[in-house]
């Protein structure tokens, strides 16, 4: 099952839909808050969304998330009735996004769940462990376990002599009786969890017996962090960092690897440009689809401004079709027995077939050090997709 089913079902399903895409809770006063959520149903109904859907949608920004401020919400309503209600310990990323019809706008949905990423913590001590499940857009994990293994042990530090090698031997024994326990844990999380990295910090020694008793799965997805958490006063921003560190890396080289296996065997895995990559998505054979970030702001940039934005590639448009292939060029005829559901903003329409087609999305964002950071100016970059398959040479 790919990380995007429940949101593939729904699509599958006919409108029309309402959604949302705005700030979650925040800190202001109460006044200030039913204000901002009175405006959001307000706007609902200008847009033609019907008034039960835009009941539920106040419905649902009344109610709590959890999620501490900054954060984002994207609701999904249909017939009055809530489909998809989604909150990201992440700030809103462009402009709020409300609108009804047959076809939802997903992009500012995705964008947040390509961000995120599942991943275990590990703070190893010689006594044990606290292993913690998280996720990059939760501010809370969602597993805590706590290992607690035998403490009867010895410290190294002792008197000289034979007494001093049995104690020895016998902390050391404890030791990895304590990380074998703690290593199970680990192999259990990863089998249920499936974190893409598994972030092992505490003591060194505690860290070197612990890798040894993971199974080989649980291995390849170690990042060690030189923090000692567990100690008194160890400072958690070391591992913070740590964390946010090995994320980012492991974001880059997952669309490095997606890149480099569009590029495998001359370019045959690969589809790049927006006629190849829809001829691949109407076949069902992206694997993965990359788009870029930059794309996606200049299309919501021009409709929030009103501009056509002509000559921009962020602004091309797509036909968006109620059932397979799910996509077709502007202009072009519509295959098989699909029927058109209107043009959508190109990047709208090809993250919608290619989640109805069950392929994975990354989207290509730029790492900034600051907000205010100033960003070259270039164009976008085109859609590229992985593909699941090449096809076969032609015959002689």
């Amino acid at each position: 099952m790919t990380a995007n089913a429940d949101l593939a079902e729904l699509l599958a399903e006919p409108g029309p839909w309402t959604f949302a895409y705005v700030d979650g809770p925040g800190a202001e006063p109460q006044v200030v808050e039913e204000s901002r959520r009175d405006s959001v149903r307000d706007r609902l109904l200008e847009l033609g969304a019907p008034e039960q859907d835009a009941r539920a949608v106040l419905r649902a920004l009344e109610q709590a998330t959890g999620v501490p401020s900054p954060s984002a919400r994207y609701l999904l309503v249909r017939g009055g009735e809530v489909a998809l209600d989604a909150s990201f310990a992440q700030p809103r990323r462009g402009p709020e996004r409300l609108g009804h019809g047959p076809v939802p706008e997903i992009l500012p949905l995705l964008r947040h769940r390509a961000s995120s990423i599942r991943y275990l913590v590990v703070e190893a001590g010689r006594e044990g462990a606290d292993v913690r499940a998280e996720s990059a857009d939760r501010s809370a994990p969602q597993h805590v376990v706590e290992v607690e293994g035998r403490d009867d042990s010895l410290p190294k530090v002792q008197a000289g002599g034979w007494s001093h090698a049995r104690y020895q031997r016998h902390s050391e024994e404890i030791w990895k009786h304590n990380q074998s326990e703690v290593a199970e844990v680990v192999d259990r999380l990863v089998r249920e969890e499936r974190p893409v990295v598994v972030v092992l910090a505490g003591d060194l020694r505690a860290r070197q017996l612990l890798r040894e008793r993971l199974a080989p799965a649980s291995r390849e997805l170690v990042v060690e962090v030189e923090a000692h958490t567990r100690a008194a006063g160890s400072d958690e921003r070391v591992l913070d960092d740590a964390i946010a560190d090995a994320l980012t890396e492991r974001t880059h080289r997952a669309v490095e690897e997606a890149l480099d296996r569009a590029s495998a065997e001359n370019g045959s895995r690969g589809a790049r440009g927006m006629g190849a990559v829809v001829e691949a998505l109407q076949q069902a054979r992206v694997e993965t689809l990359l788009i870029d970030g930059r794309s996606i702001d200049a299309e919501q940039t021009d409709v929030e401004s009103g501009e056509d934005g002509e000559g921009r590639r962020g602004t091309e448009r797509l036909e968006a079709l109620d059932s397979p292939p799910w996509v077709a060029l502007g202009g072009a005829s519509v295959p098989g027995e699909a029927a058109s559901l209107g043009s959508r903003p190109a990047d709208e329409a090809l993250a919608r077939a290619a989640i109805l087609t069950g392929a994975q999305l990354h989207v290509l964002e730029e790492d900034y050090a600051a907000a205010d950071e100033p960003r070259p100016d270039r164009a976008p970059r085109q859609p590229v997709a992985v593909l699941r398959w090449t096809e076969s040479p032609a015959g002689p």
